[in-house]
């Protein structure tokens, strides 16, 4: 579904990602794990045409989509969710911000509309309420839900869970966890490997811009490989 070939990108003159290769089957979770500056974030931006790339491919089925801005992504069925989204528009409901990510793909906004508020009960309670006066899992919440009113065939999520209550952590993943049960394909990077390698079906871990070492992940979690590659 996602094929990342030879991917490399720098900001100035220093590599950030060098030499990726990665792949997303449909209906698979693939984690990307690393320590801080390995490269995670800089890679799903690179796929999801925030960064441009130095050189590589990226093919989501059988288009090159290498360089395409979001927008275009988003209006053929990828869509990226941001580490620490800040694009709640602040004066509008919560169900105004949500509808403004149905325009991408022109998708059924009712139909989505009753999806997301399946996932996130609390967000259907608080669909009157001005979206900057909810708490930060709450803006979250919000803000994977516009990305589902995409309607996406594929999700690249950074980080969603940074910052916040171990309570919400538990509600936004095992939303996560359900949207994937249902057929969705999602590339996802966490900074706890130990949940990451829990989550998904693939790991990939990035070590300085470059695949360390990737597999199932149920095979990596007690690997000695995958400890004495994340501790290099």
């Amino acid at each position: 579904m996602l094929c990342v070939s030879n991917l490399s990108s720098s900001y100035g003159n220093i590599r950030a990602v060098n030499n990726v290769d990665l792949l997303v089957n449909r209906g698979a979770m693939v984690s990307l794990i690393g320590s801080n500056g390995s490269g995670k974030s800089t890679t799903l931006k690179t796929i999801a045409g925030m960064h441009s790339p130095d050189s590589g491919t990226v093919k989501f089925g059988d288009r090159d989509i290498t360089g395409w801005p979001t927008h275009r992504l988003a209006h053929h069925g990828l869509a990226f969710l941001m580490e620490r989204p800040t694009s709640v528009v602040a004066p509008l409901t919560v169900e105004e911000n949500l509808a403004l990510g149905s325009a991408a793909r022109r998708s059924n906004v009712p139909e989505m509309l009753t999806r997301v508020f399946e996932l996130f009960p609390r967000l259907k309670e608080r669909r009157g309420q001005y979206a900057g006066t909810l708490s930060g899992g709450e803006q979250q919440m919000v803000a994977i839900g516009r990305v589902l009113m995409t309607d996406p065939e594929l999700l690249l999520i950074d980080s969603p869970t940074i910052g916040l209550a171990p309570a919400i952590v538990d509600e936004v993943y095992a939303s996560i966890t359900r949207l994937h049960a249902e057929g969705l394909s999602i590339l996802f990077i966490e900074q706890n490997a130990e949940l990451a390698l829990a989550l998904s079906d693939h790991t990939y871990l990035l070590h300085r811009g470059s695949i360390a070492i990737e597999g199932p992940s149920a095979t990596l979690r007690n690997s000695q490989e995958m400890v004495d590659a994340y501790l290099a």
